[in-house]
């Protein structure tokens, strides 16, 4: 299998390959466009002082002459009449010259074979060592006409750069390949560790140490990934609570109505016991019933897959509605409901507002002391906000922040009468966020409460 560590030192190692090929490719534009013609001017020169110099010494011995200047750094080839030639200086390694092109020098014309080789890659035409890789002038010696093809011996004159250059650049791509291993060691090694902690979160383990001091991509990854673990750590312990709580809410009235039932079956209760025992097994019944639906209810938010199907309705019509469905309750606890509620048009999903005000409203209600007060108020401003306030028996501010959390009761010592199943505010809750809106809660224990709901005014 490729490792990322492979991958990354063979991607490394193949962009200085393809660098390197395309500094080539622009040293050789670079030397077609400007240093191909200077380079030959440049010897054209010389020869031309080489030839100067011979015509103005007189009784100079042109073989004499020929050996020392080609002792200081050059290759000539001089070839006479009779197509005789003699080589100074170090020896071309390739000799095939056209005779032609010495007749044509002979005459008085001039070669220039560096500037008309043609190349793929014509840089490399600069270090070859070739008799067609020269310049050609004529010269003529005591009568007599020669062909003086002259070209830079480079092993002369560069060798010691050309090899220090060599080792440069060899150095420069092996130490390149040596430093690509061993730093590419400290890049994968976050993304091991990466690995090596999402499989620790696969088992259940969301203890994980990262590096987060770092302040780059890999740092902030991992400023991200443990935030995650956290985050999959909480999820995992609400999963585990709330299936100990839905645990717990299903078995405390099945126990309740197993035992009644037995007792009942058993005949060991007298006819007022066993019709006290079958109103408390229907209460449960109804508990259950309600339980399992506020279940499915939260189930569905959950999915969030097109729940909220908004339509246009007023909003204030709706409230009062659900004032007279609660009516018996508010009435028998001889609770006084002040409404003061302006005609507001709403685009919301009907149905699902309509369980955000029925529960917000039996809160009160069965959280108020006989002859309460419970208000109701709307605003509009850039929200639509609904004030719903009792004078209850009120929330302590510790508890506040939890009372949205699912099966959360606020109050631990409240009566079987009171006691719900802790779904009602969560399903609260998610109905309006999904209407990308928020509730706020507010309390003081002994005074009441009250929960404030904003809506977005469409």
């Amino acid at each position: 299998m490729r490792t990322l560590y492979f991958r990354i030192v063979v991607t490394f190692v193949l962009i200085a390959i393809v660098s390197s090929m395309l500094a080539l490719l622009l040293t050789n534009v670079y030397y077609m466009s400007y240093m191909k013609s200077y380079h030959e001017q440049k010897i054209w020169n010389i020869g031309k002082e080489i030839r100067t110099l011979f015509e103005q010494t007189p009784n100079l011995d042109l073989d004499n002459y020929l050996a020392h200047v080609a002792n200081m750094g050059f290759q000539i080839y001089a070839v006479d009449e009779r197509m005789e030639g003699a080589f100074y200086g170090a020896p071309f390694k390739h000799k095939q010259f056209e005779q032609e092109q010495i007749r044509r020098v002979l005459a008085g014309e001039t070669y220039h074979g560096m500037e008309k080789k043609v190349r793929w890659l014509t840089v490399t035409g600069f270090f070859e060592n070739s008799i067609r890789n020269s310049v050609g002038l004529p010269l003529e010696a005591n009568g007599v006409k020669y062909a003086l093809f002259i070209r830079p011996n480079l092993e002369q004159q560069i060798g010691e750069v050309r090899i220090l250059l060599a080792l440069l650049l060899g150095f420069t791509f092996l130490f390149s390949l040596i430093f690509i291993v061993i730093f590419t060691r400290y890049i994968v090694k976050p993304v091991k560790k990466l690995t090596e902690a999402t499989n620790k979160i696969v088992g259940g383990d969301y203890r994980i140490e990262m590096d987060v001091t770092r302040k780059d991509e890999i740092g902030n990854l991992a400023r991200h990934f443990t935030h995650m673990a956290s985050s999959l750590q909480q999820l995992d312990q609400m999963r585990q609570e709330f299936v100990a709580n839905v645990s717990h809410e299903i078995q405390s009235p099945l126990t309740s109505i197993q035992g009644f039932a037995q007792s009942i079956l058993n005949k060991e209760t007298t006819p007022v016991e066993a019709e006290r025992y079958l109103q408390i097994i229907e209460e449960e019944s109804k508990r259950l019933s309600s339980l399992s639906k506020q279940l499915l209810t939260l189930a569905a938010l959950d999915k969030e897959d097109n729940v909220v199907k908004r339509t246009r309705f007023r909003l204030d019509e709706q409230i009062r509605q659900v004032l007279i469905v609660t009516e018996w309750q508010w009435t028998e606890k001889r609770l006084s409901v002040e409404p003061d509620m302006p005609e507001i048009i709403v685009s919301a999903d009907r149905q699902l507002l309509y369980h955000v005000w029925l529960n917000l409203l039996t809160n009160s209600i069965k959280f108020s002391e006989p002859g309460g007060i419970i208000s109701i108020g709307m605003a509009v401003d850039r929200h639509i906000a609904v004030s719903i306030r009792d004078t209850g028996v009120g929330i302590p501010e510790s508890e506040l922040p939890y009372v949205f959390d699912r099966f959360y009761k606020a109050d631990k010592a409240r009566n079987r009468s009171r006691a719900g199943s802790g779904l009602g505010l969560s399903i609260v809750k998610k109905i309006v966020e999904l209407h990308q809106g928020s509730v706020e809660v507010r309390s003081e224990l002994g005074k009441g409460t009250t929960f404030t709901v904003r809506l977005p005014y469409l």
